[in-house]
């Protein structure tokens, strides 16, 4: 690929990302297509197209499918939030909208969803890697869904003392709650399988630094570095997951073509640190939602995850801190 194309091929990138960071933060309105296009910068007679040919599903598709997936997360992670506060928080203003196409997009309802990962919760993951994946139709979901209410989805900032846990888990080496600010990053993002990968994030942090190194914005003091990860890879089919690579930056930086620009929102967070080989990421978070959250008093509140990197230790550890958004249980 030429310079050339492969600049404009980065351009259509950044454009459609941002369309998608926009749903994503504000996926309990209605979007109207010359709304979206609008943000792409592209026409609105062929922004859906060109939506569905980078991502292969149109813009509302994508909607009804990270509704349908935060959801599903949600059941899991908060047992004590009834279904219709799910379902509200995820853009339904009607129970029964939201319990059709719940069962239509898993092939069973919200609360069999939720009782199998109560009784097993490795079953639950594997039921829906053989089964709920084959016969998902949400742009027939967005035919039949309402229109959302407006919702605001914020954090607890209350003042307090922080508390720390330690624990024998021989990678881990502690829990903090902490209170984070607002932070803007710029990423470059990958859609697809990332587990386990060194070679692509070493590929997306090069992508990164090219761009920043230039721009002296890899000489911060306090510069620090981030992996974004937009779904819950228990419920997002693996070739649909977006990861974002992303370090900090002013908030007024200028970003084009691929490099993308988002914030992180500030709140309280459970940060977690560990000492990380290449294969232990998954084993940390596992502990993380698995051991540490259910006996904790907490449960993730709404917004991304995210891993916030560090020095290594030697050539095959690396410091990385997990941090999780949490609300009091």
């Amino acid at each position: 690929m030429s310079t050339n194309n492969r600049y404009l091929a980065e351009e259509y990138l950044g454009r459609i990302n941002r369309v998608m960071d926009h749903i994503e933060r504000n996926m309990d309105r209605a979007f109207t297509l010359e709304q979206l296009a609008e943000i792409a910068n592209f026409s609105k007679f062929h922004f859906s197209r060109i939506f569905w040919a980078m991502t292969g599903e149109t813009p509302f598709e994508f909607l009804m499918r990270i509704r349908m997936e935060k959801a599903a997360s949600l059941l899991i992670m908060n047992p004590k939030e009834s279904i219709s506060e799910i379902a509200y928080i995820c853009g339904y203003s009607s129970l029964p909208v939201f319990s059709r196409n719940f069962k239509a997009c898993f092939n069973i309802t919200a609360s069999e969803w939720r009782q199998k990962y109560l009784d097993n919760p490795a079953g639950l993951s594997a039921f829906h890697r053989n089964n709920g994946q084959s016969n998902r139709n949400y742009n027939q979901i967005h035919r039949n869904s309402g229109q959302a209410e407006s919702l605001t989805m914020g954090y607890f900032s209350q003042q307090y003392e922080p508390l720390k846990w330690r624990t024998n888990m021989e990678i881990n080496k502690g829990v903090e709650i902490k209170e984070f600010p607002k932070t803007t990053i710029a990423y470059v993002r990958h859609t697809g399988p990332y587990k386990g990968d060194e070679k692509l994030f070493e590929r997306l942090y090069g992508e990164l630094f090219a761009w920043a190194g230039p721009r002296n914005l890899t000489n911060q003091p306090d510069l620090k570095t981030f992996n974004v990860y937009h779904d819950d890879p228990g419920v997002t089919e693996e070739k649909k997951l977006r990861l974002s690579v992303g370090l900090s930056v002013p908030p007024d930086t200028k970003v084009d073509g691929q490099i993308g620009k988002m914030d992180l929102d500030g709140g309280r967070y459970a940060v977690a640190r560990f000492e990380l080989g290449s294969m232990d990421y998954e084993k940390a978070w596992g502990w993380l939602f698995g051991e540490w959250l259910p006996k904790s008093g907490y449960q993730p509140a709404d917004g991304p995850c995210f891993e916030m990197c560090g020095d290594k230790v030697d050539d095959d550890l690396h410091i990385v801190d997990i941090c999780v958004p949490v609300k009091p249980l």
